[in-house]
């Protein structure tokens, strides 16, 4: 099902809860590359995958939403890697970032004993937070 409509304006209730709290750039990068590769392989589940890598390049989640990376690129080893990688996805944390940044967003979401962890263990405990995060906004 498209993403977006005839004039390319991402349709909010087509898209996944996480993208329906982010902002409109988050949502307009997904819709298009959802939209453009369900045409060019028609295939959903590939159409999906292939719009949340190019989300990985320019957003990050933090909590139950999307936000704008500081730089654009990959976000962890298997979006550098591409389609052959069996690498594991870091979830939307931007694993790519200094650890000051990953620090700060682990203060930003209250992840405890962000303080004595190393740049991969904050990498896991945001995950972790951000699932938390989508899961209670699924609820309400």
């Amino acid at each position: 099902m498209p993403k977006a409509d005839k004039s390319g304006k991402a349709k909010k209730d087509e898209l996944p809860s996480t993208l329906q709290r982010s902002d409109r750039k988050a949502q307009q990068t997904f819709a298009k590359a959802h939209d453009s590769a369900e045409e060019t392989y028609g295939d959903e589940q590939r159409a999906h995958r292939v719009a949340y890598s190019a989300l990985k390049h320019t957003h990050e989640k933090v909590g139950d939403h999307w936000e704008p990376k500081e730089g654009k690129g990959p976000s962890d080893a298997q979006a550098e890697g591409g389609r052959k990688t069996s690498r594991p996805t870091a979830g939307g944390v931007d694993a790519n970032a200094s650890k000051k940044h990953l620090y700060e967003l682990a203060q930003k979401l209250d992840v405890p004993g962000r303080s004595n962890m190393s740049k991969e263990e904050l990498v896991d405990a945001l995950q972790k937070a951000n699932d938390k995060k989508t899961a209670e906004s699924r609820k309400k």
